[in-house]
């Protein structure tokens, strides 16, 4: 799996007309993996996790290209639905939903949505009746980034009763869904996952309920700071390979976050400040743990650093601009010799950073560029410029 990851001399020229900290998102990169992802499991429809990055441009090229999208809360329907995508092509998959999120599902016309309790079934069914509900089951993996299965899920065992007790209030049970937990590495929790909801969709036939949905969730993964110790296409043809096997007559659908955006954006960032503390060379960036470097707490990541700079590589850290301690993006990182006004290069942070991001300090968030609408544009200008020339 390739990532989007400009060149220094990209870098630079996109530095020369935009300050920095910016992003730079590749639209031709998003829609690469889309397609890589429909390629290798084409059982699967996609349902894009629009919290992990929902900058515009991408949310337009994932629609036109056919994508539905899982949305948690009123303002992601919003979004969507002012960008023309019709609540059928929402699942409103946030477990625990509140009154303005079921208000404005039913007003963009979104009936599908996914629930873990018994206290969500009046919420439910007072607020969109006759929807189509699926059951969200807690599934083990333990090689999972981040477990989504502490906080989400319901028992197995409760799993068919509370289906019954959604369609005692007129709700509409359609299936079963999990989630194997963030950036998982291996197909093993996918399988066995499968099993355990091939099992219950049996047991509900017995029971007189016919389901015809299984959501199987996200947690595809991206290269980290150490790379992807795994063949992606062979893990997703593999769970593709089981689907096909378990379920052959049933509509199976997957929630990419992380996977989608992830490789897709690039962050430029200068040297602000440089200084020696204990024989260590560190250099203050114009970006923040706060900022888009969020995910490094919120999402226990580390995003590839790559710098340009000249000479032996030492030891060094990177802070960034807040007045915090906690403050410290990398450690002991190996990077040459820089000075202030010099530019980094992070990739891989399309993905849970600006969407954490906070104006602590009073520092504004980091805009995102189109790299595809900046060639475009840059294009043009030379052409113009050589018009003139001549």
């Amino acid at each position: 799996m390739t990532s989007f990851r400009l060149t220094e001399q990209e870098m630079n020229d996109l530095a020369a007309r935009i300050p920095t900290p910016f992003m730079v998102a590749s639209l031709d990169k998003v829609e690469e993996n889309y397609r890589f992802m429909r390629r290798h499991m084409p059982r699967a429809g996609i349902y894009y996790a629009m919290k992990a990055n929902p900058t515009t441009g991408i949310l337009k090229r994932l629609a036109s290209l056919g994508s539905c999208f899982d949305v948690a809360s009123a303002g992601e329907m919003k979004q969507l639905h002012e960008l023309g995508v019709p609540g059928s092509r929402m699942i409103y998959a946030n477990p625990v939903k509140d009154q303005r999120g079921l208000r404005m599902a039913a007003a963009c016309g979104v009936s599908r949505m996914t629930f873990d309790d018994e206290s969500e079934i009046a919420k439910m069914a007072e607020a969109l009746p006759g929807a189509d509900v699926l059951v969200r089951v807690s599934v083990r993996n333990n090689k999972a980034l981040v477990d989504l299965n502490t906080k989400f899920g319901a028992p197995l065992e409760e799993a068919l009763p509370l289906l019954q007790q959604a369609k005692e209030a007129g709700l509409n049970p359609i299936g079963i869904c999990f989630h194997v937990g963030s950036q998982s590495l291996s197909t093993a929790a996918y399988e066995e996952a499968l099993l355990v909801c091939r099992g219950l969709f049996d047991e509900a036939k017995r029971q007189g309920m016919n389901l015809t949905d299984l959501d199987i969730g996200g947690g595809f993964p991206v290269p980290s700071a150490d790379g992807l110790g795994i063949d992606l296409a062979a893990m997703m043809e593999s769970i593709n390979k089981q689907i096909d096997r378990l379920f052959p007559d049933t509509d199976v659908w997957t929630e990419p976050g992380r996977y989608m955006c992830g490789t897709a954006v690039n962050l430029v960032a200068s040297v602000i400040g440089t200084k020696f503390r204990g024989e260590k060379p560190w250099y203050i960036l114009d970006e923040s743990i706060y900022g888009a470097f969020s995910g490094i707490i919120y999402d226990h990541w580390t995003y590839p650093l790559h710098c340009f700079g000249k000479g032996k590589k030492q030891p060094s850290y990177f802070g960034g601009p807040s007045c915090d301690g906690i403050d410290v993006l990398y450690s002991d990182f190996e990077a040459p010799r820089l000075k202030i006004g010099d530019k980094v290069l992070v990739t891989d942070i399309g993905a849970y950073s600006t969407v954490s991001a906070t104006r602590f300090n009073g520092f504004e968030i980091a805009p995102t560029v189109i790299w595809e609408e900046q060639k475009e544009s840059r294009a043009s200008e030379y052409e113009e410029e050589n018009t003139e020339a001549v």
